[in-house]
């Protein structure tokens, strides 16, 4: 665990020796994240995260326990937002990008309830991650609907 992470930073300089591994959790640090501004990683959250990433990287329910353990403890240790967001950013065509907006978005709503500091993460993040207020909207909408909110 320790070692994907020095491997994530210690290659920022060096976009093409990230791994998938390193953008997984560069990914999933994001998530956890937005999951944990409004002070809790209650087990809704938590099971949003591991199904978005479970989808997104087509991850075994062992993969996906591990890099959600790797992330907790990536941000854990404070690691700052704009280092992770560089590298989606880096890392990710810009598609990719959007869809991690839509996955910021599925978290933020994961208890039903959207928090002035979630809706503010996902703005700034947009902003790191070069995604438009307009494609932001767009998948924050199609989030709702899939979820059935107004």
């Amino acid at each position: 665990m320790i070692n994907r992470l020095v491997k994530l930073f210690s290659t920022k300089d060096n976009p093409e020796a990230l791994t998938q591994d390193n953008r997984q959790l560069a990914a999933a640090a994001l998530l956890v994240e937005a999951a944990v501004l409004d002070g809790s990683f209650g087990e809704d959250e938590r099971a949003v995260v591991l199904k978005l990433l479970k989808e997104r990287f087509d991850l075994s329910d062992a993969e996906v326990d591990e890099l959600l353990q790797d992330a907790e403890a990536q941000i854990n240790k404070s690691i700052e937002l704009y280092t992770i967001t560089r590298t989606i950013k880096d890392n990710f065509e810009h598609d990719d990008r959007v869809e991690m907006i839509e996955m910021l978005w599925h978290v933020a709503y994961a208890d039903q309830e959207l928090h002035d500091y979630e809706a503010n993460l996902v703005r700034r993040v947009s902003g790191l991650l070069y995604v438009s207020d307009r494609e932001s909207g767009e998948a924050r909408k199609r989030v709702l609907t899939k979820l059935g909110l107004k």
